[in-house]
């Protein structure tokens, strides 16, 4: 009797389980149903609620003795059996996939809020068009994604969601890192802020790509993602996308670079380039502009894509994460200063602006990437439009031309 006794309680324990979990998924759905009809983000707190649940439920389920397995429950005719056989199975092969115990659960849902920033730190009068500019920006994007998501509802996993977000929890920062748009000085002042350093000028260019000295919003638990994404002032620093795209290609293909010249250039060089000689195929260097351009437009590309050049709304997401300050490329230092004030950073801390690598060169501007146009067909020019037709629609940039 004892031992039935024992596989009755882990029954129990299985059944109570399951229908809170169950019962936790329903209402999930139906809140994010309510909530995209609803267009509001007041409910953000009951997603984390729940979130933390399930993943109660999955923790409780990993720590289940090693005989309560599928085995256990192999050819039961109940519902409870079949469905605990099933999620354990899928348990065991997720935990084998991902650390995240939730890493799983798909079609996570942020949806766009235009919260108030807080103005109250700001010293002066000098920012009253910049604080006007960021409102506008900040309005734009909201209205644009509230009408993009009742169209489409982008899905993607949580963890992976918020991979290119850096974190400064001194001053409550999120810093979501868009290449060639500023990033290497933002590093920088972020490092300064956390008290990493105490001049940004004083950083070199290893120690902000390779020296891992911050930590991405992705290394937290669950919790302490949502609490960030939840209380942080988050900001997103963007540039027009072409010029982002012409800038990267110089940085990577006009200057010797022991990475992307043997990995992409080689790929690109023998994949486009019609009777390409022994020591381009060797060294991978010297792509042309129009042989990246063919690259970037295959769908079967050689090689896959890469951060400096793949499109904000895949590194940043900005229809899913309510982005408190929008900043651009093009009027970076007043953007990048008054951010500074409204995070009560250090008086003395003004963002940098020196150029990070290859200073004598002149920076990729409207006209430097209308002479790169030039070398492609109208058709072309067209098509790379459309591969970044969100970014030019979410930041209201407006199409090349040359």
């Amino acid at each position: 009797s004892e031992p039935f006794a024992v596989v009755m309680n882990l029954r129990q324990v299985f059944v109570s389980l399951l229908m809170f979990g169950v019962a936790g998924l329903l209402l999930l759905m139906y809140l994010q149903v309510w909530i995209e009809e609803q267009h509001t983000g007041t409910v953000d707190f009951l997603f984390f609620f729940f979130y933390v649940c399930l993943e109660t439920t999955v923790r409780k389920l990993e720590k289940l003795p090693e005989h309560c397995t599928t085995q256990h429950w192999r050819g039961r005719a109940d519902l409870f059996g079949v469905v605990a056989a099933s999620l354990v199975s899928q348990l065991s092969d997720q935990k084998k996939m991902s650390e995240s115990p939730l890493s799983w659960l798909r079609g996570v849902y942020l949806p766009p809020a235009l919260h108030p920033l807080n103005k109250t730190l700001v010293k002066g009068g000098r920012w009253k068009d910049v604080d006007s500019t960021q409102e506008k920006r900040r309005s734009f994007l909201h209205d644009f994604c509230k009408k993009y998501n009742s169209r489409k509802k982008l899905q993607t996993h949580l963890v992976h969601l918020v991979s290119r977000i850096y974190v400064e929890d001194r001053h409550k920062v999120l810093y979501c890192e868009v290449p060639k748009a500023g990033c290497s000085n933002w590093k920088r002042v972020l490092m300064v802020l956390n008290g990493l350093a105490t001049s940004a000028h004083n950083i070199s260019h290893d120690d902000v790509h390779y020296g891992k000295h911050l930590r991405k919003l992705d290394s937290y638990d669950l919790k302490g993602i949502y609490t960030r994404l939840n209380t942080y002032t988050k900001a997103i620093f963007v540039r027009d996308p072409m010029e982002r795209l012409v800038s990267a290609f110089r940085d990577k293909f006009e200057h010797p670079n022991s990475y992307y010249h043997p990995v992409f250039g080689k790929a690109i060089i023998k994949r486009y380039r019609h009777k390409a000689n022994e020591e381009a195929l060797k060294t991978g260097s010297g792509v042309r502009f129009k042989e990246f351009i063919q690259y970037l437009l295959d769908s079967h590309r050689p090689v896959g894509m890469d951060i400096h050049w793949e499109q904000v709304s895949k590194l940043c997401y900005p229809c899913l994460i309510n982005y408190d300050f929008i900043g651009k490329f093009e009027t970076l230092e007043e953007d990048a200063n008054y951010f500074l004030q409204l995070v009560d950073a250090p008086a003395e801390l003004k963002f940098p602006k020196f150029k990070d690598r290859h200073s004598s060169d002149e920076r990729t501007s409207a006209e430097v990437v209308r002479q790169y146009l030039k070398e492609l067909s109208k058709e072309e020019r067209q098509l790379i439009y459309d591969f970044y037709y969100l970014d030019y629609l979410m930041f209201n940039y407006t199409s090349p031309t040359v």
